[in-house]
């Protein structure tokens, strides 16, 4: 599937890739349009509405990531509000087997997410994720997202990754696509980001639903 003689530097990207992507799911699409029915006295429908035609605007920009922006459009505490259904952010199950064996087989493991740091932080604190990552990397500190070419740019110039020996792994159709456009070489889709829902296919790029598939050669191609 993958040749890991040819890797030496794995960007893995967050939600979806390495943590359950229903918890996102679920807060902006069901939990977090029911409190803002609440707070403006609205139906949760049309809470639902109008939140989902906003989202709808930014998808892809970083507005659309930003737990400020957001805070400051609902007039509502998205980072504290987050926290009241922080029991279901959580690792993917084949996860810390597939992470665990990138360490140890001397690759270095980047993760690169589009998250708010204030969100990376909270599932950082859940997971303890930050410990399978030699660098943790919030977009935001580049003022700009991985459907930009100019994010791999920023990214290479700060972390100096060898376009040809590194796989990036990510959930987001748009988002593989703008790392291939970029260069990167090898490329692997994730197809069931979110445990409650149906898989994803993806017809121009290789994909895996369990990562424990790849356990054993990453382990017998280690870096020398």
């Amino acid at each position: 599937m993958l040749n890991w003689s040819k890797i030496s530097t794995v960007l893995l990207d967050m939600d979806g890739t390495i943590l359950d992507l229903h918890f996102d799911n679920y807060f902006w699409l069901e939990y977090f349009p029911a409190r803002y029915s609440e707070k403006y006295g609205i139906s949760i429908e049309k809470a639902r509405q109008k939140l989902h035609s906003h989202y709808e605007q930014l998808t892809g920009t970083i507005e659309w990531y930003c737990l400020d922006y957001w805070s400051e459009f609902t007039q509502m505490p998205i980072p504290q509000i987050k926290r009241e259904i922080e029991h279901l952010i959580q690792l993917r199950e084949d996860a810390d087997e597939f992470l665990t064996a990138l360490k140890q087989s001397g690759r270095e493991v980047i993760l690169v997410t589009n998250a708010h740091p204030d969100a990376l932080s909270l599932k950082i604190e859940r997971t303890q994720l930050d410990k399978y990552f030699d660098v943790l990397y919030s977009t935001h500190e580049f003022g700009v997202v991985k459907e930009s070419q100019l994010l791999w740019k920023k990214l290479q110039e700060k972390q100096g990754f060898d376009v040809n020996k590194t796989l990036f792994v990510d959930d987001s159709l748009p988002v593989l696509k703008s790392a291939k456009k970029y260069g990167i070489k090898h490329i692997l889709a994730v197809e069931n980001p979110d445990s409650k829902k149906p898989a994803n296919s993806f017809a121009d790029f290789t994909s895996i639903s369990d990562y424990r598939e790849l356990t054993k050669d990453i382990l017998d191609n280690p870096i020398k």
